[in-house]
């Protein structure tokens, strides 16, 4: 049992986290949710021990073992893949070598009967007892499983980790912190850098492999999967919810209706019984009345409201000039870096006003079709943009292309041409950089709010077509809802690279599926395509199972065709098989 007591975290005047406490069990899957610049990164760093509270603590027993996974880490470059994630097993390996040197000191003693020599073997024994509780047997198995659970391919595990980019190597480090299966884990924002099948493989994971988990995600349908309790930060107080994310939005907009008409009812009771006792104050009759009203009056426990955090983005898309039919155009394109090949042939046609998601693994060329589209980089075959088409583009690395000396206000100062430059104060107000923050330096600002600063600049002149390359992360959930809502009201058309499927779902009508160098076309959303790759999957693995038991058919059939003599040789050839596997296992 791991508890959180008194804990406070000021900056100056200004408490962040203010003398909040809670108490998280062995098993607990908890959300922690929140407005951005909350303080749920801060919290996880408390609990990983990297950052000291003004006042209070984290306490929890000596022994338990914790896995941070932070939003941006340093990482290192110098091993491969599989040489990275078997650094988890780091304790393991050292007990190996430790009972190599025991097993080699002891082929050299000879005083059989000597008390270190008995000690000699118990250590052994001790150590070859631990080994086995720990697995050590299933560590290569257990590497490979969790590698390929998060996306990579075996022909991965020998490639060095700096031909990986940014998002993979984070990979590795969660890969690294699944393995060692820590007694709490602390994610920090783990699915920014995962695709679909991905998110589901650690949903699975998650729920059924790991012990307590703390965990800040804004995709919904991710911790909706993995947690049972919701803690909400909210204006430096936290609120406890043994329920899921989406019970959570229920019974938190319950309580405050609750608390709403519990709040008026007291106000009317008490307004009463004060015009009572100011009414009959000097009536020496009611004197004793107005006495018992006054005490009655001080006996009352004020209710207090939680104050409701109002402030969130607000975002309409100026309305997007008409383009022509067929905004994008694509015929047999394909992509090749040098000999490696992205993906060929891919055709098809966006209509205007369409609204679809680029899905599929990272690496499978979803960036890629996108900077084709943009004209970022060449390709073969032929790509055309229809008429009058003007985009928007957000890319994946936009919030990190801002100068980090310059302030909220001069960045869009800097693009804004125009009428729009008298109203720039107006714009940041409703993407929450209003007073103060507006003057807040790009450096500072959390990763949320660079995605907002990031999307006020693709607002500042009206486009027909939005192609927005995982726009969700790092932003909030209300900011998702306010985006969500903002996109499907929008008249133009757009193209997204997303794995987020709360978002997606509901707010496009086609998908475009990137795997095994090809681009293919689904109708429908995005849970219809989920549900379909199930099926399929379901299929593929039915082919499989019924070939096996084809070729074992015919296995047995060809034996039965070996005469007696062919069939005792090989009952005997197995068994000297057999024997030196034996053999091999217990040297």
């Amino acid at each position: 049992m791991y508890s959180v007591e008194n804990l406070t975290v000021s900056f100056g005047s200004f408490n962040l986290l203010d003398d909040i406490g809670f108490v998280v069990d062995k098993k607990d899957k908890i959300a922690l949710v929140g407005k951005n610049g909350a303080g749920k990164s801060t919290l996880l760093k408390i609990f990983a021990g990297l950052y000291e509270p003004s006042k209070g603590r984290v306490s929890m027993p000596k022994e338990v073992t914790i896995g941070y996974l932070p939003q941006q880490m340093k990482l290192n470059d110098d091993r491969t893949v599989k040489e990275e994630a078997i650094l988890a097993f780091d304790y393991l390996l050292k007990m190996e070598q430790k009972l190599e040197r025991l097993n080699l000191e002891l082929t050299e003693r000879e005083d059989y009967e000597s008390e270190s020599y008995h000690q000699l073997i118990d250590d052994i024994t001790h150590l070859n007892e631990l080994l086995v509780m720990e697995g050590a047997s299933n560590m290569q198995a257990e590497i490979e499983k969790t590698l390929l659970g998060l996306g990579f391919m075996r022909n991965d595990f020998d490639r060095p980790t700096s031909e990986f980019s940014g998002g993979w190597r984070m990979r590795i480090e969660l890969a690294k912190i699944l393995l060692r299966k820590p007694d709490i884990l602390l994610l920090d924002e783990p699915t920014n850098h995962l695709d679909i099948e991905s998110i589901q493989w650690l949903e699975n994971f998650l729920a059924t492999q790991a012990n307590a988990v703390i965990l800040v995600s804004h995709d919904r349908a991710f911790i909706d999967a993995v947690t049972s309790r919701t803690i909400e930060i909210s204006l430096g107080k936290v609120y406890d919810y043994r329920v899921n994310y989406s019970k959570y939005v229920e019974l938190r907009k319950e309580r405050r209706e609750q608390q709403l008409r519990a709040y008026e009812n007291q106000r009317k009771q008490i307004e009463e019984t004060e015009d009572f006792i100011e009414r009959f104050r000097y009536k020496a009759t009611k004197a004793v009345q107005v006495q018992s009203r006054i005490k009655q009056l001080e006996k009352i426990e004020r209710i207090e409201i939680d104050e409701e955090d109002n402030s969130t983005l607000r975002l309409k898309f100026p309305p997007a000039p008409r383009s022509g039919s067929y905004p994008v155009i694509v015929e047999n394109v394909s992509k090749s870096y040098g000999d490696h090949l992205i993906f060929k042939n891919a055709t098809f046609t966006i209509n205007r006003g369409d609204k679809i998601a680029f899905v599929g693994k990272n690496g499978e060329g979803k960036s890629t079709l996108v900077k084709c589209i943009m004209g970022q980089i060449p390709y073969e075959g032929k790509l055309e943009i229809g008429h009058n088409v003007k985009i928007g583009y957000f890319a994946q690395n936009q919030a990190d292309l801002m100068d980090e000396k310059l302030t909220v206000f001069q960045t869009i100062d800097n693009v804004a041409v125009g009428d729009i430059r008298t109203k720039i104060r107006d714009i940041l107000g409703a993407f929450m950089f209003g007073g103060e923050a507006s003057d807040k330096k790009v450096g500072v600002l959390s990763g949320g709010e660079r995605t907002r600063l990031a999307m006020i600049k693709l607002l500042l002149e009206p486009v027909n077509l939005l192609i927005l390359d995982e726009p969700t992360n790092h932003l909030d959930m209300r900011s998702k809802d306010v985006l969500k809502e903002a996109l499907k009201e929008f008249d133009g058309t757009v193209i997204l690279v997303s794995h987020d499927r709360e978002f997606l779902d509901g707010l496009v009508d086609k998908v475009y599926e990137f795997g095994n160098q090809q681009v293919k076309e689904h109708l429908g959303g995005i849970y219809n395509f989920l549900e379909k790759k199930r099926i399929d999957s379901l299929k593929e693995l039915e082919k499989k199972v019924q070939i096996g038991h084809t070729e074992k058919k015919e296995e047995t059939t060809s034996l039965t065709k070996l005469s007696y003599e062919e069939r005792k040789e090989q009952q005997r050839s197995v068994k000297r098989l057999e024997k030196k596997i034996e053999d091999a296992e217990k040297k």
